[in-house]
């Protein structure tokens, strides 16, 4: 028998939770064929299987958290050809419940009866298919074991856990209890309550845990993007006929945010413990819309490539992104964070670090603007506020607000960038 077991995924990620599982017990099963979905802090990943043969016992549900390194289910690599007998095998023990629940369901001659049944089922606990089984096993009555679960749900090992002795703990009983209250009957107009996904759970905590140990500051300025949107204009056909990659502006910010960085090497850095790393590498994260939310894959070695190099990555990851197909690597270890709320038609905001970096620009909408060009001309033009925030514990004021700067003379020059490699 072999072991289906949580295999390393990166560094940062220590667990995971079964998505959906793809091939279900009696399954046949080829060696390299995708088996289950496990959802991670930032990805999806799809596992395969090791070995051929039959699915036997799966010991984690779907909606469980299993750890890297952990059995989470067996395949016999001998049952190709009894494969049909043991898919039958399994099959009286639900029965056995369901004929019980049948032969109490039967005496339904009065209303109230059934009335008092479906109350019943509404009190059961939320708990896993295995969390059931072990339970009817031990005797254990699930309504008195704790979950540690934030929804509320009970697990296999929260049942393996509970000891009936320790009666002490009956005050955790309220946990349970607690979250059946969070539910669309609990207001009096139509709501729709739904489960966050692993992913949305973990982006809050983050940006909660970033706000409660950086030292946060944002600072402001506007670029006038008339140059840029000139080169733009004037280039875009040619650019693409070329490269078959359409002129963005993201590229212009990446290699200004690159020059910057040179010039203020503090803002690509990051704190671990009492310890300062200063990085010698600009991997410079780009954020872009997802259909679980927000994710940041890192442009590699950025300050080595061309626009039109830059310019494919971002499209390849945004694309990618948009089909949930990034990878870990696609992911990790961003040393700084563009971000644009302009697309979405935001004028102002100030971003949140992307931890443990310590700098992050937030882009914003080209707006028309009345300029003053000199103290008799004004005119028309496009400006973009843009903003730094950083955290103060390593940047001081004064040098986040010259990186920004920085960041405005190279995009109202557009053909500096050049020379600023």
């Amino acid at each position: 028998m072999a072991q289906v077991i949580v295999p390393e995924l990166a560094e940062s990620i220590s667990e995971g939770t079964i998505a959906q599982w793809l091939k279900q017990p009696g399954d046949y099963v080829e060696k390299g064929e995708y088996l289950v979905e496990l959802e991670t802090d930032k990805v999806n990943v799809e596992l395969t299987a090791d070995y051929s043969g039959v699915l036997k016992d799966v010991v984690k549900d779907s909606g469980d958290t299993v750890q890297v390194g952990e059995v989470i289910a067996e395949i016999d690599e001998n049952g190709g050809a009894s494969a049909s007998d043991e898919q039958k095998a399994p099959e009286p023990k639900p029965e056995e419940p369901k004929q019980e629940a049948k032969t109490e369901e039967q005496p339904k001659p009065s209303a109230p009866v059934k009335q008092e049944q479906q109350e019943a089922k509404s009190q059961r606990p939320i708990a896993s298919p295995s969390a059931r089984k072990l339970a009817r096993e031990k005797g254990i009555d699930l309504s008195q074991v704790p979950s540690g679960d934030p929804l509320g749900r009970l697990r296999k090992h929260d049942v393996e856990a509970y000891s009936p002795e320790a009666k002490p703990q009956a005050p955790a009983a309220p946990k349970p209890e607690a979250k059946p209250a969070v539910t669309a009957d609990s207001f009096d107009k139509p709501v729709e309550v739904e489960r966050m996904s692993r992913r949305r759970q973990t982006i809050a905590k983050r940006l909660v845990e970033v706000q409660q140990t950086a030292a946060m500051l944002t600072t402001f300025n506007e670029v006038d993007m008339t140059a840029v949107m000139d080169i733009r204009k004037r280039r875009k056909d040619k650019f693409f006929e070329q490269h078959d990659v359409r002129l963005g502006f993201m590229s212009f910010f990446t290699k200004a945010v690159i020059a910057a960085l040179k010039k203020y090497p503090l803002l690509n850095a990051e704190i671990q413990g009492d310890q300062l790393i200063l990085k010698k590498f600009y991997d410079i994260g780009i954020a872009v819309s997802a259909p679980e939310g927000l994710v940041v894959p890192v442009v590699r070695d950025a300050d080595r490539k061309s626009f039109a190099q830059i310019e494919g990555d971002i499209s390849d990851l945004a694309g990618k992104a948009q089909k949930n197909k990034l990878t870990i690597a696609d992911l990790s270890g961003g040393t700084f964070t563009i971000t644009n709320g302009g697309v979405f038609g935001s004028l102002m905001s100030t971003p949140i670090l992307n931890g443990p970096q310590v700098g992050i620009l937030g882009m914003h909408k080209i707006q028309l603007r009345p300029v003053a060009i000199d103290k008799d001309t004004m005119e028309n033009r496009p400006m973009m506020y843009i903003a730094l925030s950083y955290d103060h514990r390593i940047v001081d004021g004064k040098e986040a607000v010259s990186f920004l700067a920085t960041i405005k003379d190279l995009l109202e020059d557009p053909e500096s960038l050049l020379i600023e490699g």
